[in-house]
């Protein structure tokens, strides 16, 4: 249809949202609502009669019953459902945010782009949480071990408890999945005598991915699923049944993602003692939905070849990281695991074109119908991290996951691991 024509039928979520709100009355049947509204059968007391009715129905009725042009729209006051909501979101986030949320023990990592909120019992980190995520930054909560019973998740456990199953392994160094059974690579994971090797007789870096996940993680390993639940940071939005959780409340017609929960395990420090960091047990790729990562467990192996804790140390603070993140490296309490480079979703196009660019000179192939994001095909060492941020001006955000730690990344951020 022509231009002018497709305009009026205010096809955008924006739209419709805005031409619907406005002509919704809540508990009234009257003929200022643009279509007919959806109201329940019954009460909490189980009388029956009508309610007031469902604004998300509604508004999903209207989708398929009407098309209101967006020159209709009438006059609307939404009023805040919370109080003195700031009118400039970057403000508050950079200038108002020690007054306002004096009451929370947080900081500001990578140049302000991660928060880091610093007690996880606070039960109003939600509130500075959700000034951040609005801007779709990270955001990364401490301490969650706490709250865990730690002896379910160490690696012996596991493998006594599930060793006998079998799974898919994939060695990070060449990228070969086989079929084998978990206790081999959960012996291995703090021994590094009883790791597998591969054909030039070097140790196997294995990874343990997504085993188990989603109805399997819960039905296989329900006191693990039960003490990970209610560890889980900001409830409001992490917990399933989280008021803010938006996908728990979608209508049962939606295709829901899988938001697991899922075991992910790798051998780290292996990693480490490569040159130039160039190989990661997650290569560079985006998530469809929002993620939270909890850190339960980080083992330390012993053995010819591995890095002591203090080489291991000395690796990560090689990396470009903030000031926050060094002290806590210097903590004899906190124990490091897992290294994370964190690149913001509207980035993406800039890191596709360069990493066509570097495949190119490499002379590789690049077909047109590859995405080296989607493909998860590579992991970005740090030399090629600093041709990004000289070449596109993209910077990465480099942040040090410790034990305990809560790692909370929107839906489109790139991440490597």
């Amino acid at each position: 249809p022509p231009t002018s024509q497709n305009n009026e039928q205010g096809s955008t979520l924006r739209d419709l949202l805005t031409t619907t709100a406005g002509k919704l009355r809540l508990g009234s049947t009257d003929a200022g609502i643009a279509f007919a509204p959806v109201y329940s059968t019954g009460t909490a007391s189980g009388k029956s009669g009508r309610t007031m009715p469902n604004i998300l129905d509604d508004i999903i009725a209207s989708v398929v019953e009407n098309k209101i042009p967006p020159n209709r729209a009438p006059k609307i006051n939404v009023k805040s459902e919370i109080k003195d909501e700031p009118k400039d979101d970057r403000k508050c986030i950079q200038d108002d945010c020690s007054k306002r949320y004096s009451d929370i023990e947080y900081s500001w990592i990578c140049d302000k782009h991660v928060l880091w909120l610093r007690d996880h019992k606070n039960n109003n980190n939600w509130k500075l949480f959700k000034e951040c995520w609005k801007q779709g930054r990270p955001v990364l909560v401490s301490g969650m071990h706490k709250k865990m019973n730690f002896s379910l998740w160490k690696a012996e456990s596991i493998s006594l408890d599930f060793g006998n199953q079998q799974a898919d392994i994939l060695n990070c160094k060449d990228s070969i999945i086989s079929n084998t059974n978990v206790k081999e690579f959960w012996d291995g994971f703090e021994d590094v005598s009883k790791r597998q090797k591969i054909k030039n007789g070097e140790t196997a870096l294995l990874k343990l991915k997504d085993w188990p996940s989603g109805e399997d993680f819960k039905a296989m390993m329900p006191a693990r699923y039960e003490d990970l639940l209610k560890s889980l940071p900001l409830p409001e939005y992490c917990s399933p049944e989280g008021k803010l959780n938006l996908a728990s409340h979608l209508p049962g017609f939606f295709v829901r993602p899988d938001l697991g929960p899922r075991l992910c395990s790798a051998y780290g420090e292996c990693v480490a003692a490569t040159k130039d960091h160039d190989i990661g047990t997650t290569n560079l790729h985006i998530e469809v939905s929002d993620v939270v990562n909890i850190l339960v467990y980080v083992g330390i192996a012993k053995g010819n070849g591995v890095l002591s804790k203090s080489g291991v140390l000395k690796k990560f603070e090689e990396e470009d990281l903030d000031d926050l993140l060094r002290k806590r490296l210097k903590d004899s309490s906190e124990l490091p695991g897992a290294l994370w480079h964190i690149y913001a979703g509207k980035d993406a196009d800039k890191i596709r074109e360069f990493l066509q660019k570097i495949a190119k000179e490499q002379g590789l192939e690049v077909l047109p119908e590859h995405d080296p994001i989607r493909d998860q095909s590579w992991y970005v060492n740090k030399k090629l991290r600093q041709r990004l941020l000289e070449e596109y001006g993209v910077k990465t955000c480099t942040v040090i996951q410790f034990l305990g730690d809560a790692v909370i990344l929107p839906a489109g951020a790139l991440h490597q691991v």
